[in-house]
């Protein structure tokens, strides 16, 4: 269980609203029913990524949902394209307080307290009544292990808290976190994602809808899928050697063939110590050829598939249960 103090939610209102946002982001907006969410880029006009949110839609406004501090960079990107269109834009994260409740157990836990998520589909959001309270529960993205948010009211939060600590459930520190985010594979905004890489660069086809129609940045997207593939990739790396620092070059045949942009050394369970793993990009000509990839110090930077595995990610330290419920 962690609190959710560094996401964001803008909404968006107006009649406008879907066709209008449906034109400025990566995935397909204008299909969503009630409740459910995509995940997306927002590109500049040469197809940069310049910031993600994962968005909702409800019966009379969209949300999305973002890291809080991408809320003043979104929103003013957005608005310079709000001419003639009925759309408003609004910073509404005071309103809503946020707790992740993440692990194999995550899902009975909720049921425990009154929050029953068994039909809950991945990136899926309901509203419920708890305690005389609204909740709105999300079915979050993780490829390793089930996560839940639940946003209400803070003095509402704060009571959800009190119950999920009466099972005895763990706080995850935000070191544990970036664990998980590292064994998933998924690229951060700011870390991973700067303002210079392409949508496919990043390997999240997840963000992509190639058949909505034209948004901001879509024919850059849709070169690259019809010439097939970009020059570089992101990827997973086991590090055998020293753990680097984030931003150091990869190397293959004396040449820079790519950079880490995240590292951690992870305890895993079987493992004596703690495993440096790595995130980044690299050249695909590399990976095809099967190249030996060396970073920094003499160390070898292994190139894995992502997520890393399920067997890491139900190591105690990234779980939100005790360690004798995972």
């Amino acid at each position: 269980m962690s609190h959710l103090n560094q996401t964001g939610w803008i909404r968006v209102t107006g009649e406008d609203r879907v066709r209008w946002l449906n034109g400025m982001v990566t995935n397909a907006i204008h299909q969503l029913a009630p409740g459910e969410g995509t995940y997306n880029f927002l590109l500049s006009v040469q197809g940069r990524i310049q910031g993600d949110a994962t968005i909702f839609a409800r019966p009379d406004d969209l949300l999305m949902e973002t890291s809080s501090p991408q809320i003043p960079t979104l929103i003013t990107l957005l608005d310079r394209f709000i001419i003639m269109d009925d759309v408003k834009l609004a910073d509404i994260s005071s309103t809503r307080s946020g707790l992740q409740v993440a692990g194999p157990k995550a899902a009975s836990l909720l049921q425990q307290i009154g929050l029953p998520t068994g039909d809950l589909a991945p990136l899926t959001m309901r509203s419920l009544s708890w305690n005389n309270a609204e909740v709105d529960i999300l079915h979050a993205y993780s490829p390793l292990v089930p996560r839940y948010e639940l946003w209400a009211e803070e003095a509402t939060t704060t009571k959800l808290t009190s119950a999920l600590q009466t099972f005895d459930v763990t706080p995850c520190e935000d070191q544990s976190l970036e664990w998980l985010r590292i064994l998933e594979g998924t690229p951060q905004i700011g870390t991973d994602i700067r303002d210079r890489e392409l949508p496919q660069e990043t390997g999240q086809t997840r963000a992509l809808h190639f058949a909505k129609g034209c948004y901001l940045g879509q024919e850059i997207v849709e070169r690259i899928r019809s010439r097939g593939n970009v020059h570089r990739t992101f990827s997973g790396f086991r590090l055998d050697g020293d753990l680097p620092t984030a931003g150091t070059s990869l190397e293959a045949d004396g040449k820079q063939i790519g950079e880490l942009t995240s590292v951690a050394a992870i305890p895993l369970p079987g493992e004596a110590q703690a495993v440096p793993f790595g995130l980044g990009y690299i050249r695909r000509e590399a990976l095809d050829r099967g190249l030996p990839v060396l970073y920094a110090g003499g160390g070898i930077a292994h190139p894995v598939s992502l997520p890393f595995s399920q067997p890491a990610a139900s190591a105690p330290s990234v779980a939100s249960e005790p360690p004798e419920r995972v």
